[in-house]
């Protein structure tokens, strides 16, 4: 890596690959899986991705970026630009790795000094803008966890697991 923006974008790069090859493991009628009442289906786990993915490019690379400048909601609407309207599997994943590559492309336009430098967090604190943007990759992992674990309660093999016992 040449420096430490490069280093956090290729891990984006592969948090969000992570979510996309778990995704794609899985059939079209499986976007619809709810493992409980009150939890998300996959399409809706994905879409929050692109979302808070989204918001997360969004406000770090954003000279004024700020998590509380509007509500959660509100920043997540201004970020998500459309993704409720994404139901299909093939235009999620489509998504996922157009999205990723626009808020890479923003990210790296900032600069690295820029994501140095401090931004509110959703708690209020400040923080700099490449410890937060590793809060994102993270939270992007944490869901990519949901999707394999939706797979296990599907009856299915989670793409992580086919790759590490070399089946896929």
């Amino acid at each position: 890596m040449t420096n430490l923006l490069e280093e956090a974008l290729d891990a984006w790069g592969f948090a969000r690959d992570g979510v996309i090859d778990e995704i794609r493991n899985l059939p079209e009628k499986d976007m619809a899986f709810r493992p409980g009442e009150q939890s998300r289906t996959v399409a809706e786990l994905a879409r929050h991705v692109l979302e808070s993915g989204g918001l997360m490019a969004g406000e770090l690379s954003r000279p004024d970026g700020d998590f509380q400048r509007k509500s959660y909601e509100e920043l997540l609407r201004e970020h998500g630009r459309g993704s409720a309207r994404l139901l299909s599997r093939r235009k999620l994943l489509d998504e996922l790795r157009r999205r990723h590559a626009e808020g890479a492309v923003r990210i790296r336009k900032a600069g690295e000094i820029h994501m140095l430098q401090l931004i509110r967090r959703f708690d209020g604190k400040m923080g700099t803008r490449l410890a937060w943007m590793h809060h994102g990759i993270s939270h992007e992992e944490y869901h990519r966890g949901q999707i394999a674990l939706c797979a296990r309660l599907a009856g299915r093999t989670p793409a992580l697991t086919k790759r590490i016992e070399g089946s896929d």
